[in-house]
């Protein structure tokens, strides 16, 4: 039987992309399955696909419009700067040029998220300005810019003045497209967050989930240059109790005042 398998969270640079699809090709040979085409899914239809074998979510739609729809078969456990033992966190960035030096002083500023449902982008970016807002607002203005890459794009031309990237994002572009990350200052970081799951389809039964995590790392182990390319070396079992700590941000900055990032 055919089935979904796509890793789209992480897919550029391309050395990254390439890594990735050596990975799935790895992991559906030990499992025998073939792989169904998936380029004319959107992320949420891929997400709640009934073909689904294994894909990779945010943690905080996962505990939302995801909660009890899926089943998470790990976490990856990342080494690269600001991503280790299964964590990772939002570096806030600005432009190297740019004058201030603390995050109170770009109260008032432009902001821009990748998305209103991302952690990295918007749920851990809220809890670390919730102390700071006034009024409930922060930021002049605040626009989507539709994923990471084009939140720096939009700082580094000067656009907007603050974003918040996922560290894996940064370091990954960091290493291979240095030039998009060139100009640009991490003025700060949010605090740690469980790195994006791994799901499956919520059928599944506790033994699949196993073997399919056991697989994943089976096929790290069999492709060390994998590992070296994506600083993945491990899955580690997790599940939704994990992420439990991003709807805690997001009380965090309600109580605060801040629930909406503005």
């Amino acid at each position: 039987m055919a089935h979904h398998a796509e890793l789209r969270m992480y897919a550029a640079p391309e050395p990254i992309h390439a890594a990735n699809e050596r990975w799935l090709t790895r992991i559906l040979e030990h499992l025998g399955h073939s792989r169904r085409a998936a380029h004319d899914l959107s992320l949420a239809e891929l997400w709640l696909s009934a073909n689904l074998l294994l894909t990779q979510t945010c943690g905080y739609p996962l505990m939302t419009s995801l909660r009890g729809q899926v089943r998470v078969v790990g976490r990856p456990r990342y080494e690269l700067p600001d991503a280790t033992a299964g964590n990772h966190c939002s570096l806030i960035v600005c432009r190297a040029d740019e004058p201030r030096q603390t995050l109170a002083e770009f109260r008032g500023s432009r902001g821009v998220i990748n998305s209103e449902v991302s952690n990295s982008g918007m749920n851990s970016f809220r809890q670390r300005l919730a102390s700071l807002h006034q009024q409930g607002r922060f930021f002049a203005s605040v626009s989507i810019s539709g994923g990471h890459r084009d939140s720096l794009r939009e700082v580094h031309e000067g656009r907007a003045d603050l974003a918040a990237i996922d560290s894996v994002t940064f370091a990954c572009l960091a290493r291979y497209a240095p030039e998009e990350v060139r100009g640009l200052r991490v003025l700060t970081r949010s605090a740690d967050s469980p790195t994006l799951p791994f799901i499956t389809v919520r059928s599944a039964s506790p033994e699949h989930i196993e073997t399919l995590r056991e697989v994943m790392n089976q096929a790290l182990r069999e492709l060390p240059e994998v590992v070296q390319t994506l600083g993945l070396p491990e899955v580690l079992p997790a599940s939704e109790s994990d992420y439990q700590i991003l709807l805690d941000y997001q009380r965090e900055a309600e109580a605060l005042g801040y629930a909406q990032l503005r």
